[in-house]
C-alpha cells in the first residue's frame, strides 16, 4: 500500500447511495459536558447517556461553528458542510450540486488556480476531498494541527472569493472531469446502471432523488457559467454552512482564527425551502436493465420514513437483521444454506425526502433470478409473520455500536467525528444529538421491527429491478464545442462576494509543531517465539488485535496460486468448536468485526472490538487462527464461491487490468504473477489436504506477530497473549523473500471489452522491494509524479486534457520487488492520446528534475502526513504490521521524516531513471478494441498482443 493511497485525491467517489444512516451509538466514551450555545445559553444533557464534547457558536453572518478537542494525535480535521445537494436542484440541472463541488477546487481569488490540493499536500494533509450526497455537500481536510490556519485560509477564500475566478474554461474542464467520473463510477462499474434504474423506479422523474447524484451527461453538459455563478451566490454562503473543527486544538485560539477568516464574509440571501415530498408507491414497479456483467443481480427497494423520524431507527436495524453480514437472515438462507446467491446485502439510506431501503442479491451461475426473488420473499414473509428474535435484535445493536465507535476514531473525512457532528447539526441543529440517538435505538423492540416490516416492506410498495447480462446502454452525447456567445456579461457577474482584505493574499505560516512524537510500539516475545507488539491509545474504548503470519501468497506452489488466500478464507468457516454460522453469530453478539486475508507477504486474522468485550473477542481470534477445521463440505462451498468470484472479476476493467498486468510482468513462473485469489484451474485443483498442509507449515508462533492497538495496557496484552496463544506450537519458520527478474523491453497487451465507456490503462513494470535503500527517494519521486492529486500525471491527464476522472501511480512495496503502475480509467476516445501523454510523463520525470516547489510539495506530502498512520486503532495496527513484516526498527517512523527531508532533486531524478522507463514499460489496456486499437497502432509503440481476462493469448482477426 503506497502512501498516496492515504490521500483521497481526485474529488472522491461520491457519497451517493451510501449516505448516513443515523446510527451513532457510543459506549461510555466521554463524560457529561455542558455545551455553551450562541447567546450565552447553556443546554443541560437530555439524559444520562454519554455525550460528545463540543462547543457551538454562530458568527454574525450566520456561519455555524462546531469545535471539539481531541488530543489523540497531533492532527486537526476541518469539515465544512454546505446545506445544498440534489434535493435543492431544479429540473434540467441534475448533478449540478456535484458539478459545483468540483468547481470549488478550481482556485479562488487569493489561492490561485488549482492550488488547493498543492497547499494541503505540501502541508502533509492525510485527507483532502469533497463529497456530494442527496441532501448536502461537504468539504474536508485532515492535516497536522500546526497547519490549521492554512485550512481556514483555503476554505474561507473559496467561500468568499471564488466568484471572480469562475470562468468558462474551468467549467468546460470540470464538465469533462465529472462526465469521466460518471463513466467510471456509474457506467463503468458492474451493476451501476442497474442500481440507477432502481432509483428511477422508486421516485418520479420530477423528484430530486430520481437522478443519480452525479446527474446525467446531458444535464452536466448543459451547465453554463451564469448558472454556476448563480448557484454559488445562492447556496455557498456563510448562513447556509456549518464548520466543524475537531482535533488537537485550543478552542480559544481557534475561535479567534475562525472570526478572522470567516467573520468578514457577507451573509447571503435566504435559502429557498425544499418543496418536494416523500412519494408513495401504490403498486409494485418492475424493470429490467442490461449490463456487461457475468451474473444476474436483483435489486429491491422501498421508500421509508425520512431520517430521524418515526420508524427510521427500526428501519436501520431491520436492514442489519435482514442482510447486514454473515449473521443476517438472507446470508444464512440464500448464500450459506441454499447456495443460490453469491452475495446479498441490505442497507438503509436515511434521507430528508424519503429514505431508501435497498436489497440486492447476485445469483449463482445457473440460478434464475426468479428463484432468488422467491427465496427473498419467503424470508420477508417469515420476518413479517414471526418478527426477529431478541438475539437478532441484540446482534444488530452490538454491530451498530461497534461500527460507530470505530468511525469516531477518525477525526474527519467522510463519516469521521467532525463529519458526524456536522450531520447531526445539518438535520437537527444539534451537533450533540448522540444521547438522543442512543435513546432511539434503545427503545426499538422486536415487535416494532416486525410492525415496520409489515407496514413498510409490502410487496405492493416496492420496486424490483433485474440486472441481467447484455448490452450496456449509455446516453453519452458529445461534449459542447462552444458555449453560446450570449452567456452574459462577465464583467457584471464576477464580482467577489467577500470584502477584499490585503492580508489574505499570502498563505499563513505554519504554527509550532506539536511536541508529540510519532508512537513507538512496545514489543516482547513469548516463550514459544510469538512476537507481540503494542501501541496504546486510551481515548476510545476500542481495540484492534491482529495476528500476522509471514506465510502469504509468496509461499504458494507455482501450480496452485491462490492457496494462501483459500486457506485464510477457510479460517472463518469453522473451527473444532464453532461452525461457520456460530463464528458469525458470536462475532456479531460481541459487536466485533473479524476478518481473514492474505497478500503477497503475509496472511492475517484481524479483529476490531470494544474494550469491554476484548477477552472473548481475542478468544474468537485465536480459535480461528489456531484451530481451523477445514471441513470438506465447507471447503467445497467456499471453492464454489471463489470460482464465482473469479468470474465476477471479469466485470471490473481495473481488476482485469491488474490480473493481466501482474501475469505478463512476472510470468507464470513466479508467485507475484497471480492475483491473490488465483486462477479457475488452481482453485479447482486445491484439495482439503493442500489447505491443511499450508496452514500447518505456514502458521506458527515463530513467524507470527500478535499486534494490539488501542485501549489496552501492556499487562493486559501480556495476559491475553499468554492465555490465548501461549500454548501455540508449530515448526513454521520465516522464509526469505522471493527473487524477481526484470525485463527491459516494451510490450502492449489489449483485452477487448466491446461497448465499454472507458479504457482501463495500466503502464509500468517491476518496481522495488520495501527494503530498497532508495525507499525515501522513490516515495518523494512518486508523490510528485502520480501519487498526489497535484502530481504531474494527474495534472496532465485530468486537469489539462480532461481524459480521465483521475490519473495515479504507485509502487506496491513487498518483501520482494513489487510492481510499479501508473494509469487511470480513460475516456474511450482518448485512450491513445492518454497513453502517449503517460509515456511522455515517464520520459519527463527522468529528464526534467523537480523544481524547488515540486520537491517541497512532494517531501511535505510524505513526511508531514505520517501522523495519519496512527490516527485510529486500525491504522496503528497496520503500521505496526509493516514494522514486523519488513523487519523495520520499532522507532522507524520517528526517523522517517528526517530521511524524507534529506532527499534532493538529484536523488529523485536518479530514482526515476532507475525505475520509471517508458521504453521498457508494460502497457495493459482493457477497453473497446474496435475503437482503441487503430488509434494505438498510430503511436507506433510496437506490436499489440490480444489476451483474455486472465492474460492468456487470444487469436482473432484484426480490428476494422
Amino acid at each position: 500500500m503506497t502512501r498516496s493511497m492515504r490521500i483521497v485525491s481526485p474529488n472522491s467517489v461520491r457519497a451517493h447511495r451510501h449516505g448516513f444512516q443515523g446510527l451513532f451509538l457510543l459506549s461510555a466514551l466521554c463524560c457529561l459536558i455542558l455545551i455553551p450555545l450562541a447567546g450565552g445559553q447553556t443546554a443541560a444533557p437530555a439524559s444520562a447517556h454519554p455525550q460528545l464534547k463540543y462547543e457551538k457558536f454562530r458568527l454574525k453572518n450566520g456561519l455555524e461553528v462546531i469545535l471539539s478537542e481531541d488530543h489523540r494525535v497531533p492532527l486537526v480535521a476541518v469539515n465544512l458542510w454546505y446545506h445544498v445537494g440534489p434535493a435543492n436542484e431544479r429540473a434540467g440541472r441534475t448533478g449540478f450540486a456535484h458539478l459545483f463541488e468540483h468547481m470549488m477546487f478550481e482556485g479562488s481569488e487569493h489561492v490561485g488556480s488549482k492550488a488547493h490540493f498543492r497547499y494541503l499536500e505540501a502541508a502533509g494533509a492525510s485527507e483532502i476531498n469533497g463529497t456530494t450526497d442527496f441532501d448536502r455537500t461537504n468539504y474536508f481536510e485532515t492535516l497536522p494541527a500546526n497547519q490549521l490556519e492554512l485550512a481556514l485560509w483555503l476554505e474561507s477564500d473559496r467561500m468568499g472569493f471564488l466568484l471572480g475566478k469562475l470562468d468558462r474554461e474551468k467549467l468546460a474542464n470540470q464538465r469533462d472531469v465529472v462526465r469521466n467520473e460518471r463513466r467510471q463510477s456509474t457506467e463503468g462499474q458492474p451493476y451501476g446502471l442497474v442500481e440507477e434504474g432502481l432509483y428511477h423506479e422508486l421516485f418520479p422523474k420530477d423528484h430530486p432523488y430520481y437522478p443519480e447524484v452525479i446527474g446525467s451527461h446531458r444535464d452536466v453538459e448543459a451547465a453554463r457559467i451564469n448558472d454556476v455563478r448563480e448557484f454559488f451566490r445562492q447556496y455557498y454562503t456563510p448562513n447556509n454552512a456549518s464548520l466543524a473543527i475537531v482535533g488537537d486544538i485550543d478552542p480559544a485560539r481557534v475561535k479567534a482564527l475562525v472570526e478572522k477568516y470567516f467573520g468578514t464574509l457577507p451573509q447571503g440571501p435566504a435559502v429557498p425551502k425544499i418543496t418536494a415530498t416523500v412519494p408513495t408507491i401504490a403498486a409494485e414497479r418492475r424493470a429490467t436493465v442490461t449490463d456487461q456483467v457475468e451474473l444476474p443481480r436483483i435489486f429491491m427497494g422501498w421508500i421509508m420514513p425520512p431520517i430521524f423520524s418515526k420508524d427510521d431507527a427500526e428501519s436501520v436495524l431491520l436492514a442489519q437483521i435482514l442482510g447486514g453480514g454473515k449473521s443476517s437472515r438472507l446470508y444464512k438462507e440464500l448464500v450459506y444454506k441454499k447456495q443460490i446467491a453469491q452475495d446479498v446485502d441490505v442497507t438503509e439510506q436515511s434521507l430528508l425526502l424519503g429514505s431508501v431501503f435497498e436489497l440486492q442479491a447476485t445469483a449463482k451461475p445457473g440460478v434464475k433470478l426468479e428463484d432468488v426473488e422467491h427465496a427473498i420473499d419467503d424470508e420477508l414473509n417469515r420476518l413479517r409473520n414471526e418478527g426477529p428474535t431478541q438475539a437478532e435484535l441484540e446482534r444488530a445493536r452490538n454491530l451498530t455500536e461497534a461500527r460507530i465507535i470505530e468511525r469516531l476514531e477518525h477525526l474527519g473525512g467522510f463519516g469521521g467525528k467532525a463529519d458526524r457532528m456536522n450531520m447531526y447539526n445539518h438535520y437537527l441543529g444539534d451537533p450533540g444529538y448522540l444521547p438522543k440517538d442512543l435513546e432511539r435505538y434503545d427503545k426499538v423492540m422486536t415487535g416494532s421491527i416486525q410492525r415496520v416490516a409489515q407496514e413498510r416492506l409490502k410487496t405492493s410498495a416496492r420496486a424490483v429491478v433485474y440486472g441481467i447480462p447484455g448490452q450496456k446502454v449509455v446516453d453519452d452525447p458529445p461534449r459542447t464545442k462552444e458555449e453560446e456567445e450570449n452567456a452574459g456579461d462577465e464583467k457584471s457577474t464576477v464580482a467577489a462576494k467577500g470584502n477584499d482584505e490585503p492580508w489574505r493574499a499570502n498563505p499563513p505560516p505554519a504554527g509550532t509543531p506539536s511536541r508529540l512524537q510519532l508512537p513507538v510500539p512496545n514489543s516482547f516475545k513469548m516463550e514459544n517465539g510469538l512476537t507481540v507488539l503494542l501501541l496504546e491509545q486510551h481515548e476510545l474504548p476500542v481495540v484492534a488485535a491482529d495476528l500476522v503470519v509471514l506465510s502469504g501468497s509468496d509461499a504458494n506452489p507455482l501450480d496452485k496460486p491462490g492457496l494462501a488466500s483459500f486457506a485464510a478464507a477457510m479460517l472463518q468457516e469453522g473451527t473444532t468448536s464453532r461452525s461457520a454460522l456460530q463464528i458469525a453469530d458470536d462475532a456479531a453478539q460481541l459487536g466485533a468485526s473479524v476478518d481473514t486475508s492474505s497478500n503477497s507477504d503475509y496472511s492475517a486474522v484481524t479483529l476490531h472490538a470494544l474494550k469491554n468485550n476484548l477477552a472473548p473477542s481475542v478468544d474468537l481470534l485465536s480459535d480461528l487462527a489456531l484451530r481451523p477445521r477445514f471441513e470438506e463440505k465447507e471447503v467445497e462451498r467456499i471453492r464454489k464461491q471463489r470460482l464465482t468470484e473469479i468470474l465476477q472479476r471479469h466485470d471490473n476493467p481495473f481488476e482485469t487490468g491488474l490480473t493481466v498486468f501482474t501475469r505478463v510482468v512476472y510470468g507464470t513462473g513466479h508467485p507475484y504473477g497471480y492475483n491473490e485469489i488465483g486462477t479457475t484451474a488452481s482453485n479447482k485443483a486445491i484439495t482439503h489436504e493442500d489447505l491443511e498442509s499450508f496452514w500447518k507449515a505456514g502458521y506458527g508462533p515463530a513467524n507470527s506477530a500478535l499486534i494490539f492497538a488501542g485501549d489496552v495496557t501492556e499487562s493486559e496484552a501480556r495476559a491475553l497473549a499468554h492465555k490465548y496463544f501461549g500454548g501455540w506450537t508449530s515448526a513454521a519458520k520465516r522464509k526469505p523473500a522471493p527473487k524477481v527478474e526484470t525485463t527491459a523491453t516494451r510490450a502492449i497487451y489489449l483485452v477487448d471489452k466491446p461497448g465499454s465507456p472507458q479504457s482501463s490503462l495500466l503502464v509500468g513494470g517491476v518496481g522495488v522491494a520495501r527494503s530498497t535503500p532508495d525507499y525515501a527517494a522513490v516515495e518523494v519521486m512518486n508523490a510528485g509524479f502520480g501519487g498526489n492529486f497535484s502530481g504531474r500525471l494527474n495534472m496532465n491527464l485530468r486537469e489539462q486534457h480532461g481524459y480521465t476522472y483521475g490519473a495515479f501511480s504507485f509502487f506496491s512495496y513487498r518483501r520482494g520487488a513489487g510492481p510499479f503502475i501508473a494509469g487511470g480509467a480513460i475516456r474511450t476516445d482518448s485512450t491513445a492520446p492518454a497513453l502517449a501523454e503517460t509515456l511522455k510523463e515517464f520520459d519527463r520525470i527522468r529528464s526534467t528534475p523537480f523544481s524547488a516547489e515540486e520537491l517541497r510539495l512532494a517531501k511535505g506530502s510524505v513526511a508531514q502526513s505520517l501522523a495519519g498512520l496512527f490516527e485510529t486503532s486500525r491504522d496503528a495496527a497496520r503500521t505496526a504490521t509493516s514494522l514486523y513484516v519488513y523487519d523495520l526498527p520499532l522507532d522507524y517512523y520517528r526517523h522517517e521524516p528526517s530521511q524524507i527531508e534529506q532527499v534532493d532533486a538529484a536523488q529523485v531524478t536518479a530514482a526515476a531513471t532507475k525505475y520509471v522507463k517508458a521504453d521498457a514499460a508494460t502497457i495493459v489496456i482493457v477497453g473497446d478494441r474496435a475503437k482503441v486499437e487503430p488509434e494505438i497502432q498510430k503511436l507506433n509503440l510496437g506490436a499489440i498482443e490480444l489476451c483474455d481476462e486472465e492474460g492468456d493469448p487470444v487469436k482473432v482477426e484484426s480490428a476494422k
